[in-house]
């Protein structure tokens, strides 16, 4: 009998263990990273957090001859945006000239190049069933 519970036991925790859904992964590159000074930001944004800081995740890589690959994990399905900074001199903002213009690189998702700052409409985009594999330009 105590076989038998066990048993149930195990098996009712194997199961409810494979129905935890997973996120869905998201990997980014940027291969046109002016040069390897500083670091690459990166954060995931959904319409609540766009350009209004932290993201819903936020991650930062070193820049390697002039390109960048950085993974968003577990990410729900959703619609969402990415925004991306090179910050040159790493004071993890981003720097503006007298006139308002970036003095750094930057980029969002789609690669929608506007005068002004990005928008999310711009930007965002769908995560369903599978992993996603995008590019972003400088």
């Amino acid at each position: 009998m105590k076989n038998l519970v066990l048993t149930l036991a195990l098996a009712f925790t194997a199961l409810f263990s494979f129905a935890q859904e997973e996120g869905i992964t998201i990997t980014v590159t940027i291969d046109n990273v002016t040069s390897n000074e500083g670091k690459v930001l990166m954060s995931l944004h959904t319409s609540e957090t766009f350009m209004k800081g932290k993201g819903i995740q936020d991650a930062e890589s070193t820049i390697e001859d002039g390109k960048v690959t950085i993974t968003f994990t577990n990410v729900l399905p959703g619609e969402y945006a990415i925004l991306a900074l090179h910050d040159k001199n790493d004071n993890q903002r981003m720097d503006f000239q007298e006139n308002g213009m970036p003095k750094e690189s930057f980029g969002s998702s789609n690669n929608v190049m506007a005068m002004g700052p990005p928008q999310y409409d711009d930007a965002k985009f769908t995560v369903a069933g599978e992993d996603l594999a995008l590019n972003i330009r400088f």
